[in-house]
C-alpha cells in the first residue's frame, strides 16, 4: 500500500458481532443448525473462519448468541406492549398482539424459536427453555397484578398454558397471510379470556371499570 491509498477502516466489534449474528441467523433459519458451518457464515459475513470463533468460541456459541438476541427483542417488545394497559383484559390483548406481531416482523427469529428440532446441544435447548421461561414470568407478573388474590399454582399454570397457546397459534398464524398479528391476538382471547374472567370472578376479583 502507498501513503497516497487510503488506510481501510476496520469495523468496530460490536458492529462486526451484530453483523455475524444477522446471517447467523438467517442461515440458521434458512438451513438448520445441523445443515450449517461455520465456513458459510464467515464466507457470507466476509470474515475468517477463526474470527468467528474468536467471537463466539463454537457454532454452538453463535447459535447461542443469536438465540439470546432474539430472547432480548421478545422480551422488550412484550414488556413494552403492556406499558399503561388499564385492565386485565387489554394488557393480555396487547401482549399477545406485541407476540405475534414479534412473529411477523422477526421471522428469522421465530424460525430459530421453534425450530428445536434443529438445534444441537444442551446449550441450545436450555436458552430456548429460557426463553419459555421468561415469557411465563411475565405473563405471570402481567396476570397478578391485576388478580392478586389468585393462588401462586394456579397464577404459574395458567402463565404457563398462555405460553404454550400463544407458540401454538403462531405456527398457525405463519401459514396465514390473510391474518394480521391483532386479528390472530383477536381469536386466541375469545378462547382464553372467559376461562380467566371466571377464574378472577371465582376468586371474588374483577378488573378495573
Amino acid at each position: 500500500m502507498t501513503s497516497a491509498e487510503p488506510r481501510r477502516k476496520r469495523m468496530p466489534r460490536a458492529e462486526r458481532e451484530r453483523q455475524m449474528l444477522a446471517v447467523a441467523e438467517e442461515i440458521f433459519a434458512a438451513r438448520g443448525y445441523l445443515n450449517t458451518s461455520v465456513d458459510d457464515i464467515a464466507e457470507r459475513v466476509g470474515v475468517s473462519k477463526p474470527m468467528i470463533y474468536e467471537y463466539f468460541g463454537s457454532k454452538e456459541g453463535l447459535l447461542l448468541a443469536t438465540l439470546r438476541q432474539a430472547r432480548g427483542e421478545l422480551f422488550e417488545a412484550s414488556s413494552r406492549a403492556v406499558v399503561g394497559a388499564a385492565t386485565a383484559e387489554e394488557a393480555l390483548r396487547r401482549a399477545m398482539t406485541a407476540f405475534f406481531r414479534f412473529v411477523d416482523e422477526h421471522r428469522r427469529s421465530w424460525e430459530l424459536l421453534r425450530n428445536e428440532t434443529a438445534l444441537a446441544g444442551t446449550g441450545a435447548m436450555a436458552e430456548v427453555e429460557a426463553i419459555r421461561n421468561e415469557q411465563s414470568q411475565l405473563n405471570a407478573t402481567l396476570i397478578s397484578a391485576f388478580t392478586p388474590e389468585v393462588p401462586q399454582r394456579q397464577l404459574e399454570v395458567l402463565a404457563e398454558t398462555l405460553v404454550g397457546a400463544c407458540e401454538r397459534v403462531a405456527l398457525w398464524h405463519v401459514q396465514r397471510e390473510d391474518s394480521t398479528p391483532e386479528a390472530t391476538a383477536e381469536y386466541l382471547m375469545n378462547v382464553i379470556w372467559a376461562g380467566m374472567a371466571g377464574l378472577a370472578d371465582s376468586y371474588g376479583v374483577r378488573d378495573p371499570k
